[in-house]
């Protein structure tokens, strides 16, 4: 039989045989588990966040929130002086109101200009008229002006014919070859064709004012007419276009929005759910353009960005589920997904050197213990309880795969 000191020695080795078979077990399951589910304490809580600036410039008149304040998107954050803008706009639209008034007097100024575009149109026509009929009354002046010529021939022809008669047989009457009443009558005939010859000459002297009067009057119209051209041309260009003033319209109208836009401008809202930090000013304080006023954090979306080895990157992918603790409250896990993985880090100067113009800084120094490089790997955290999280508040991120 053996002894007690030989079963107390065979019982001891396969106790501490046990111990180390263990040991290397939960060895080989945390590295397993190291491997295939990434952990780094080397983590913290983020948050985008914007510096709030004004639109426009001027003391601010009313400050609505206080430092690390939770606001809603839409609530009034603060006011500027809005004066100098509500005047810029009162202006602008003044400005626009003048040009629409000249616009309309310009308008009622070319209806009258066309109108008389449409007179002197109508003026010429008439002229015209009027020449084409001078031109008939002068064909007609010149046929009357004919007839009475022939006229006056053939009364002086008549006349001439009776005054030879008279002459011829006045003397006869003492011879008694005639008789007292033919020479009456010859003589009667010669007074009555040389009252009819000067009524003859008195209608071609009638004629021939009336063919020289209508003449004139031709001529005139013809003068008429061409001043009527140049009334009409005259009153084309006299016409204006209303291009000049309608041009201006868009910037007017432009000055209005704006001036609109700054005036809205002057209360200024919050973006996004957002919690208020770095207010360090008060009602009274002068806002400029561009110029930062306070921080908003956005509250809507927060990561946990942990720096995970370079070694474990492999076994970590956007999709993944990932676990998020926080040591302010270790009590509670928070579940999240990985957004993304970091493709670059500022190169270690110690160990690649220098980046700068010219030829690379190389480092001569060999180091024995290469310390593996870390990379961020940003995990979006989902439904994060409110009030929660601050930015740069140490976490925890343990990645649990798909």
């Amino acid at each position: 039989m053996e002894s007690n000191s030989s079963i107390r020695e065979r019982l001891s080795r396969q106790i501490s045989l046990g111990i180390v078979v263990v040991a290397i077990a939960l060895g080989l399951g945390v590295l397993w588990r190291l491997t295939y589910h990434p952990r780094t304490d080397d983590a913290e809580v983020f948050a985008n966040f914007i510096g709030i600036a004004s639109q426009v410039e001027g003391p601010i008149t009313r400050l609505n929130v206080r430092d690390n304040q939770f606001v809603k998107k839409g609530e009034l954050l603060f006011e500027i002086d809005d004066r100098p803008y509500r005047y810029a706009l009162e202006k602008a639209l003044s400005d626009q109101a003048a040009l629409e008034g000249q616009i309309e007097d310009e308008q009622r100024k070319i209806a009258a200009l066309v109108s008389g575009v449409s007179i002197s149109r109508a003026n010429i026509h008439s002229s015209q008229a009027d020449i084409e009929r001078w031109a008939a009354a002068i064909d007609q002046a010149r046929a009357d002006l004919a007839n009475a010529e022939q006229g006056v021939n053939r009364a002086r022809a008549e006349w001439t014919y009776t005054n030879n008669n008279l002459h011829r047989i006045e003397p006869l009457l003492a011879k008694q070859f005639v008789t007292v009443d033919q020479v009456d009558r010859a003589r009667a005939s010669e007074v009555a064709q040389a009252e009819a010859l000067k009524q003859a000459q008195s209608q071609l002297l009638l004629s021939q004012a009336g063919l020289k009067s209508t003449l004139a009057q031709y001529e005139h119209s013809k003068a008429v007419l061409e001043e009527s051209h140049a009334q009409h041309e005259q009153s084309i260009h006299a016409v204006t276009t209303l291009e000049p003033l309608t041009n201006q319209r868009g910037a007017r109208t432009s000055a209005v929005e704006t001036a609109r836009y700054n005036l809205s401008n002057c209360q200024v809202y919050a973006p996004f759910d957002t919690r208020v930090t770095n207010l360090t000013i008060s009602e009274g304080a002068y806002a400029r353009v561009g110029q930062q006023v306070f921080t908003l954090i956005d509250a809507r979306t927060w990561w946990a960005i942990g720096n995970f080895r370079e070694g474990t990157l492999q076994h970590i992918e956007p999709g993944m589920r990932a676990d998020v603790f926080l040591p302010s409250r270790p009590n509670i896990r928070l579940s999240g997904v990985v957004d993304s993985i970091g493709f670059g880090t500022t190169p270690d100067p110690d160990v690649f050197g220098r980046l700068e113009p010219g030829l690379p800084d190389a480092q001569r120094t060999l180091n024995w213990v290469h310390l593996a490089s870390r990379f961020p790997v940003r995990v979006r955290v989902e439904n994060p309880p409110p009030g929660l999280f601050r930015v740069g508040e140490s976490a925890v991120v343990e990645i649990r795969g798909h």
